[in-house]
This record gives C-alpha cells, sequence and structure tokens, in this order.
C-alpha cells in the first residue's frame, strides 16, 4: 500500500470516527440531546472534523510512511 492510500485512510478513519461520535449522542433521551448538542460543542467538533485528520496523520506519521 503507497503512502497516499495509507494518508487518505487515516483521515478517512478520522472523519468517521468523528461523524460516529457526534452521532453516538442520539441514543440518549430527548432531554439530554440540547445539552450534547450545544453550539459550543457543535463548533468543537466542526473544529475537530478540519484539524483532527492532520493530528491523527502526524501521530501515524511512522505507519503512513513505513507501512
Amino acid at each position: 500500500m503507497c503512502i497516499a492510500a495509507r494518508l487518505v485512510l487515516t483521515w478517512i478513519a478520522t472523519w468517521a470516527a468523528l461523524v460516529v461520535l457526534v452521532l453516538l449522542p442520539l441514543l440518549l433521551p430527548a432531554g439530554w440531546q440540547y445539552y450534547v448538542y450545544s453550539p459550543a460543542s457543535v463548533g468543537l467538533w466542526m473544529l475537530s472534523m478540519l484539524g483532527g485528520p492532520f493530528v491523527a496523520c502526524f501521530f501515524n506519521w511512522r505507519w503512513i510512511r513505513h507501512g
């Protein structure tokens, strides 16, 4: 597997994990969702969608580079 494929795989896995984490509170009662999905938490989630893949690639760089 080439470097670009492992980089894309890391990127997609990070986004998939973040999407699952944002959808997970849907299993909670409806009264809790107001607190979980506050504007601050959604804003932090959006920032993590932008910055999270870079952090994941930084920490997995050895695997991305050498396999």
